[in-house]
């Protein structure tokens, strides 16, 4: 399903499925300057395939790799429709392969890119793709400077994130929220949490709140704390998500990435 919000220049299509709903999950494609930021999840290509028939998108910008927001591109390029993404995020998508059984369910599991890519150049619409890592190693956003309007992917989620998948650096994340903060964006756009007003001040506060708790996760692995103690004393007890995961986007994940022994997916 996917449910069309006006936000003037920007459509936000907060895209869901009756998984996902039922585990909690909803994700968001944008619309803007006549380009698609993102591509939805395997699940709901049905309903992406019409909306590109009336919309007919002069192209397609991709964030990073993972199956809800990459998820369609080889729906978009069978379709002729141009892509704009990182190299790594291309070899991504064309080695896409099996994920946790979690992301199964939620997603559905994501076609690797077969067909030829017509490339997207971003500029000519007035966009610019960012490398702003942390999330995934990948991870992008899409900037629109005329706007000064951020397209954030996963880079914000919400100030306090304290899960993780295998393969994040918080430490590269709060650098990268940093870096978004500093180009004082007016709006942004979270693929999660849609419209965020008055961005800065809280980009600002998430880099200080990954500062504070990869120092106080230091700390303790410097005095030879277990991770589960640590998630304990420093994240709280892990969420229903952890276990439904299998423990692959839990607490105990952002312990193990601060102390490096995280396994990029």
């Amino acid at each position: 399903m996917i449910r069309l919000e006006r936000h003037g220049d920007v459509t936000r299509l907060h895209c869901s499925s009756a998984r996902s709903r039922l585990v909690g999950y909803s994700v968001s494609a944008y619309l803007v300057r006549g380009a698609l930021v993102d591509t939805g999840f395997p699940g709901m290509w049905r309903d992406l395939a019409r909306l590109v028939g009336e919309q007919r998108p002069a192209g397609a910008l991709v964030t990073h790799e993972h199956e809800d927001h990459a998820g369609n591109v080889e729906l978009l390029a069978r379709a002729g429709v141009p892509l704009a993404m990182s190299p790594a995020t291309l070899d991504a998508v064309r080695r896409a392969g099996r994920v946790g059984f979690y992301r199964r369910f939620t997603w559905e599991p994501m076609a690797a890119l077969r067909s030829p890519v017509a490339p997207l150049d971003p500029a000519a619409l007035g966009l610019a793709l960012l490398p702003m890592p942390g999330h995934s190693p990948d991870h992008h956003v899409v900037w629109d400077a005329e706007s000064a309007t951020l397209f954030g992917g996963d880079l914000f989620l919400g100030v306090k994130v304290r899960v993780a998948h295998p393969g994040e650096d918080p430490r590269l994340l709060a650098h990268s929220v940093r870096a978004a903060a500093a180009l004082e964006p007016r709006r942004l756009f979270d693929a999660h949490r849609g419209l965020v007003e008055q961005p800065v001040p809280l980009l600002i506060a998430k880099a200080a709140w990954l500062d504070e708790t990869i120092g106080r996760i230091e700390r303790r692995i410097a005095e030879g704390w277990s991770d589960r103690a640590i998630r304990r004393d420093v994240l709280g007890r892990e969420e229903p998500a952890g276990y439904f995961s299998r423990g692959d986007y839990s607490r105990i994940n952002f312990v193990r990435a601060v102390r490096g022994v995280g396994a990029a997916h």
